[in-house]
């Protein structure tokens, strides 16, 4: 009994669980996408094949690959403390 009472007294918010249970999905899609590594190796790839051709300076090429390896570490960092449990 006490469930069905429960239940029935909780209905009216059930809109807002709902509405909190897709604003929990999208923040993990959200920093799954943002924790991605693979789009960022995939620029230095393609940041290295640039310079390669000439159609990057080398001034230009270390500053882009520097920002791009220091988001690599951020990334890196952020899986660590996600496998050690924090937040």
């Amino acid at each position: 009994m006490g469930g069905l009472v429960t239940g029935i007294l909780g209905l009216p918010f059930a809109p807002v669980r709902g509405i909190g249970w897709v604003l929990d999905k999208v923040v993990k899609t959200a920093e799954q996408e943002y924790y991605d590594p693979a789009p960022i190796q995939e620029e230095l790839v393609n940041l290295e094949q640039a310079r390669t051709e000439g159609r990057i300076a080398e001034e230009e090429f270390a500053q882009r690959e520097e920002a791009l390896l220091h988001r690599l570490e951020e990334i890196r960092a952020y899986h660590l403390r996600k496998a050690q449990g924090g937040p």
